[in-house]
């Protein structure tokens, strides 16, 4: 039964619509805990250190991180996986181009493929620069991410790439958040206003808040 739920279109988009509400709810506790450096190292830097000790004693150190990581990146590979297989079937099913003009969609429709690519690449320059600190510019220093941080934005291709990934983050959010309600029923001729008003909200909040960190260091109020 699961292969056979898979195998359909409504099954792959349900998986994307699931694995992408996953993700976006990771993303406001992230984006909240970011803004933790505005409250100083200190403040941040605790805050990484509880991270990883969530759950103790019953948990070992960094076990809940490692879980939380581990459901991310299955939600990841499900969505981006079920996105691709989506696309590639439509290709399939309209080899041609449209004898009359489709209606023109949103810039956030159309940019969805492009947006998912972007914050692919960004998902593993991130890594690479904060988590492992392998791209990392100024010298990494494990266990003070807020110095990390600074670091990273003190370069001018750390914000570039960064920005460019967070305004894609927010078109992806808007057009996303919709989708996924529409996908798994809760859109409806009464609900839809709301639901658009839900989406482009998220997506500006979550667009502000995570933008909000590396010009607080362009602009010294985080230093």
């Amino acid at each position: 039964m699961a292969r056979t739920v898979w195998d359909s279109s409504v099954g792959k988009k349900t998986v994307m619509a699931v694995s992408g509400l996953i993700m976006l709810a990771y993303l406001v506790v992230h984006m909240l805990g970011n803004l933790k450096i505005f409250f100083g190292a200190g403040e941040f830097n605790h805050y990484a250190h509880w991270l990883r000790t969530i759950g103790e004693p019953f948990m070992h150190y960094e076990w809940t991180l490692w879980v939380i990581r581990v459901v991310l990146v299955l939600a990841v590979v499900a969505h981006a996986v079920s996105a691709y297989q989506l696309s590639r079937r439509d290709i399939r099913a309209r080899p041609s181009k449209y004898v009359h003009a489709r209606r023109r969609a949103s810039y956030a429709t159309r940019t969805m493929r492009w947006g998912g690519i972007i914050l692919g690449l960004f998902i593993v320059w991130h890594i690479l620069d904060l988590t492992t600190g392998t791209v990392h510019s100024g010298g990494f220093q494990e266990g003070k991410p807020y110095q990390n941080v600074v670091d990273t934005f003190s370069t001018w291709y750390g914000n570039v790439i960064y920005l460019t990934a967070m305004l894609a983050l927010g078109l992806h959010v808007r057009h996303g958040f919709w989708a996924a309600a529409q996908t798994l029923g809760a859109g409806s001729r009464s609900r839809d206003r709301f639901l658009k008003t839900t989406a482009n909200v998220l997506a500006l909040l979550l667009t502000a808040g995570f933008i909000a960190v590396p010009v607080g260091v362009m602009t010294g109020v985080v230093s």
